[in-house]
């Protein structure tokens, strides 16, 4: 069909018109059988009627869909070619394979059987003549050739060139990889050559480390330089923000209260609270009813208790502890906020609505001071075991820190944080800082009380570690943060920015990223320490004369708590006010802290 279709003469066609020709060849071919003996003639034919037998069967098996060429020359030439294998349909392709056999001509190609029809037609007597009377060495000769003939028109009918079989000389794998010159190494090389060229080829380190650019410098020295010093201005500076909250709480809190009550008393008037007096009140009763429990608590039980546990279970009980006061000062903070929106409430509500906003303040109140009495149990069970670990002579405190800070770096360092949960987690350290010094505060409490013989010097050599520790942890935690999670340096001036502004009360672009503290428990635990120290400086006097003493040293505690806020409070609004002119002549914070 492929024949036909391609519009070109088939060989028997071809040849009926040289009829002469055949019909001589074939009086010569039919007298040198006979003369032959008839075994011969059968071995002959006999492979023909099987070639014949083996391609009908191809070509039944063959698809009857048609496919189109891209080129009809040679297209036509390959389907010729595997379209006829026996001689007897006198196809084009076997008929050239035995004009072949005849010429013992190597290559054929199917232009010059195409350019060469009166050749063939001319040869064919002579062609007939030698395949009769051939013998093993022919049809030997004819399969090597048939086989050629297959792989020729495989490669043709795959668009490809006719090559030639390559020698054994081109396939030398050691010479192809020399002549390549894409192959730059070599195939084999001596001990000594490779050593060699390891001594001359680059750096030392080159297969494990790459040339770093401008952009690997800068994060050297951000991480080393620029960094740790603007974590730790940020750090401080929220911890001041933190100690002035708290004396806030000791003396601007009672103050208005007391200014409250002299107006109340003096006009003999009931008048409706304002939200910020509510808040006051809320507070002091919750400081009130705290103080009040933990003066009940017996902390040489409790103490005792902790020193006879060992180091491992100290370490344990430290970081449980430590855990839960994270935990309760972001729940106290929540519920603070709920307790002055209820407030808010109650001052502005009317008449018909008192009731409501009453109970609720009520509940608020009750929910706060469970909060702030379960935190400030929580403070000093944490205060009283790091005081066990530095009066401890067995260097538990080191074993403390150490395990402690490195734990906590561990728990950062390695996980992915964004710019805002790094902010956070700097405010979270400013508190964790404030609440280590009022341990500290416990502890110079607690040796002051009962301590024997020279105990100042090994204590300020304690608290001198255990806060250096604290700041070098935070700045190794900070630094290596920044450079995990590609934070800049100038995000930490950005964050100390906001933080100026929420000192000046100025509103923030992220209002919830502002420093949360609530300084209710520290307060308790502070004034539960002191309260003792001051018990045993009183004269043993008459009552008269004790009162006295007490109103005496509480004035003189609150001029100096007041004067010290007085000066904390003053210095952080000039720091603020100066830090946020500063930043707004230099727009995009380019500035250099």
């Amino acid at each position: 069909m492929g024949l036909r279709s391609s519009g070109r003469k088939l060989s028997f066609v071809i040849l009926s018109e040289a009829a002469s020709v055949e019909d001589a060849a074939d009086s010569r071919l039919f007298r040198r059988s006979n003369s032959l003996p008839t075994h011969r003639h059968t071995e002959v034919s006999m492979p023909k009627n099987r070639k014949r037998k083996k391609h009908k069967k191809k070509k039944q098996s063959s698809p009857d869909f048609a496919v189109i060429s891209e080129d009809p020359v040679s297209d036509s030439n390959a389907e010729s070619a595997a379209s006829g294998v026996v001689f007897g349909n006198r196809s084009d392709a076997n008929f050239q394979s035995y004009v072949a056999s005849v010429c013992a001509s190597s290559t054929i190609t199917v232009a010059a059987a195409e350019n060469g029809y009166n050749n063939i037609i001319n040869n064919g007597g002579e062609l007939r003549q030698r395949n009769v009377a051939g013998n093993d060495e022919a049809e030997s000769r004819e399969e090597e050739i048939s086989v050629e003939k297959q792989q020729q028109r495989s490669s043709e009918a795959n668009g490809s060139v006719v090559t030639k079989l390559e020698t054994a000389e081109s396939l030398d794998w050691k010479r192809l990889m020399a002549e390549d010159p894409n192959y730059i190494y070599p195939v084999e090389t001596s001990p000594l050559k490779y050593f060699m060229e390891e001594m001359y080829t680059g750096n030392s380190l080159q297969s494990t480390t790459t040339l770093g650019d401008e952009k690997e410098r800068q994060r050297v020295y951000d991480t080393i330089f620029r960094l740790p010093w603007r974590c730790e201005l940020l750090i401080d500076v929220g911890f001041f923000v933190c100690f002035d909250s708290f004396l806030s709480l000791l003396t601007i809190m009672p103050t208005r209260i007391l200014l409250t009550l002299w107006r109340l008393l003096h006009t003999r008037q009931f008048i409706r609270p304002s939200a910020a007096e509510l808040c006051d009140f809320a507070c002091f009763v919750v400081l009130a009813c705290a103080v009040t429990l933990l003066e009940g608590t017996d902390i040489s039980l409790i103490y005792h208790m902790i020193r006879g546990q060992g180091t491992i279970k100290l370490y344990v009980v430290y970081n449980v502890l430590e855990i839960f006061d994270k935990l309760c000062q972001s729940f106290g903070g929540d519920v603070l906020q709920t307790l002055f929106n209820s407030a808010e409430g109650l001052a502005n509500c009317t008449e018909e609505n008192m009731r409501f906003w009453i109970w609720r303040f009520i509940s608020d109140q009750a929910l706060a001071m469970a909060a702030t009495i379960v935190h400030s149990f929580i403070l000093l069970a944490q205060a009283i075991t790091l005081s066990t670990c530095i009066v401890a002579h067995n260097n538990a405190l080191l074993a403390l820190l150490v395990s402690n800070n490195f734990a906590e770096i561990k728990s950062n360092v390695f996980k992915r944080f964004s710019k805002d949960n790094i902010h956070s987690l700097v405010y979270a350290d400013s508190i964790e800082r404030f609440h280590i010094s009022a341990f500290l505060l416990f502890v110079l409490a607690q040796n002051i009380l009962e301590a024997e013989g020279p105990w100042f010097e090994s204590f300020l050599f304690n608290a001198l570690l255990v806060f250096v520790c604290e700041m070098l942890i935070d700045i190794i935690k900070h630094s290596f943060l920044a450079k995990f999670n590609d934070i800049k340096p100038i995000a930490y001036s950005e964050f100390l920015e906001d933080l100026c502004k929420q000192t000046l009360n100025m509103q923030t672009e992220n209002g919830k990223k502002n420093l949360t503290f609530v300084p209710l428990a520290p307060a308790c635990v502070v004034i539960r320490v002191l309260t003792p120290v001051f018990a045993a400086r009183l004269p043993c006097t008459r009552l008269p004369w004790r009162l006295f003493w007490i109103l005496l040293l509480s004035a003189m505690t609150y001029v100096m708590l007041a004067s010290l806020k007085v000066m904390i409070g003053m210095g952080l609004q000039r720091h603020a006010t100066w830090y946020v002119k500063r930043c707004q002549k230099r727009k995009h914070h380019l500035h250099f802290d």
